[in-house]
């Protein structure tokens, strides 16, 4: 199973945050859907967005039997020469559930493999743990969709915000 997470934030200080399962990068329909509202989410530090949103993902994970065996995440596995939130992931399964890392922006000196989807001009930037970053380019690149961002990716996005049948 493979696990694509987003987490929204809202102005009272809560997160909603939001996984979505599936079995195959072609999938359009997940198998299944988590979401959950956190009250008290941590506050944003630059370069330390990890501190924010993980706690987030680990409450969703405990809503999932069993770790699934990919994860990806919108945001960074690695911040040029330190962890980012993907690692901290990584870090936390001890290098055993690989993590990816989709971003819609590029930061500044970070590793990443470029991925044009449909008919977007603009990249998402790949990063990776736990799989060769070719690799992890190749699932998002395959991944079901016409636009830039993935199917699942976007659902995740649009079940983190509450925007479901709205």
């Amino acid at each position: 199973m493979i696990a694509a997470f987003d987490v929204h934030y809202m102005g009272d200080g809560s997160a909603s945050a939001a996984a979505v399962l599936f079995t195959d990068y072609g999938d359009r329909a997940p198998a299944a859907a988590f979401t959950q509202l956190l009250a008290g989410a941590a506050e944003y530090t630059p370069g330390e967005f990890y501190r924010r949103e993980l706690p987030c993902i680990l409450a969703l994970l405990q809503q999932i039997k069993g770790p699934p065996d990919e994860l990806i995440i919108d945001g960074y596995v690695m911040l040029a020469n330190r962890a980012g939130l993907g690692m901290h992931l990584f870090n936390h399964f001890s290098g055993r559930v690989p993590v990816i890392g989709v971003a819609k922006s590029r930061f500044k000196d970070a590793y990443t493999s470029e991925v044009f989807r449909g008919r977007s001009e603009r990249p998402l930037y790949i990063t990776a743990a736990g799989m060769k970053l070719k690799k992890a380019s190749e699932k998002i690149r395959e991944m079901h969709g016409d636009y830039r961002i993935p199917t699942m990716l976007k659902l995740a996005d649009i079940l983190a915000r509450g925007k479901m049948g709205k």
